[in-house]
């Protein structure tokens, strides 16, 4: 027997949390299983733990977007028991039964072997908010940005994708201006390596079509408002990219940035992306995340926390990385 998180949809189309035992009987189909030792709570999973967010496509569902832990159980000749593995996307805890949980069973093709020097719960202190601010700045750099070009606008820099983000581009040489909405939050911010900080609310509301040329590069994990006035304000042949809606899905933004100052912007979906690809993004993190900067974002909470804990996520009062130990 094991512990899992389990949503079900009530009569009225509510979703229900519990905590709840079963055995391998009720896993999935899949090549591997693994005792899972740690997990996270991600935005998403928030979404789908309260039922805010249509996250959630098949009921019922053991919610989790990310795990980490040893293989149980293997029918696949790449995976032995014991191996340390990692696994982020794919839609687990929106397709397919997530990490939130002590046991579960996944499709082989979708288990990364954690890297050196992570451990299965650094792993999950990077997981898929890491791997997302990875693939960013992957995408920042592939552009042709380099340290020395200019100020890089993070914004939602106190989140999860945000923090690991500020850190890594500080990291690698950039100069990184940290937008969040907590000012509290500011000496945490310039711990992780930001050169500035600033109120989010310049970004938040209706702005010019053009606005001044300031930054040479962006990473939005927030949509809406926040994203048209970086792009607006991104400087002559810059880039943004784009990973997250925390303000909204919507976009208001004029094709000016994009014609007559040569801005692009690129769409980061973390979900589905090659091994080859996860392995360069893990790597870029494994040699420029400093332990100790990772370790300060890092909030650690039970399996048996997270459904109470879940509307913090949601309601901005979590900062960095909340990580889950399955084992209480």
């Amino acid at each position: 027997m094991f512990k899992a998180i389990l949503l079900t949809q009530t009569d009225d189309k509510k979703t229900r949390a519990d905590l709840v035992e079963m055995d391998d009987s009720r896993l999935p189909v899949g090549d591997v299983t693994v005792d899972v030792t740690w997990s996270t709570l991600n935005y998403k999973d928030a979404l789908a733990i309260t039922g805010r967010g249509a996250v959630v496509r098949q009921w019922p569902l053991v919610p989790g977007i990310d795990l980490a832990g040893t293989v149980r159980a293997s029918t696949h000749p790449d995976w032995n028991p014991g191996d340390p593995v990692v696994v982020t996307g794919w839609g687990l805890g929106e397709n397919h039964w997530g990490g939130l949980t002590q046991r579960q069973r996944v499709d082989a093709g979708w288990l990364l072997r954690i890297p050196e020097p992570f451990t299965a719960r650094t792993a999950m202190a990077v997981a898929t908010a890491g791997f997302t601010a990875a693939l960013c700045v992957r995408a920042l750099q592939r552009h042709g940005l380099a340290p020395g070009d200019g100020e890089v606008l993070v914004t939602g820099s106190a989140g999860g994708v945000g923090s690991i983000a500020v850190a890594l581009l500080a990291a690698l040489g950039y100069t990184v201006v940290a937008s969040t909405g907590r000012p509290h939050e500011a000496a945490y911010l310039q711990a992780l390596g930001a050169s500035r900080v600033v109120d989010r609310a310049q970004f938040a509301q209706p702005g010019k079509p053009l606005q001044k040329e300031t930054w040479a590069g962006v990473v939005d994990t927030v949509g809406s408002h926040t994203l048209a006035n970086a792009c607006a304000s991104t400087r002559f042949n810059g880039a943004v990219a784009a990973c997250g809606l925390a303000q909204g899905g919507d976009f208001p933004v004029t094709v000016m940035p994009f014609i007559l100052r040569g801005v692009t912007l690129y769409g980061i979906n973390s979900v589905y992306v090659s091994n080859e690809e996860r392995r360069q993004a893990w790597e870029l993190m494994a040699r420029h995340l400093d332990p100790q900067r990772l370790e300060s974002m890092v909030t650690e909470i039970g399996l048996g926390e997270v459904i109470a804990y879940a509307p913090r996520v949601l309601e901005g009062q979590v900062r960095g990385r909340t990580v889950v130990d399955t084992s209480r």
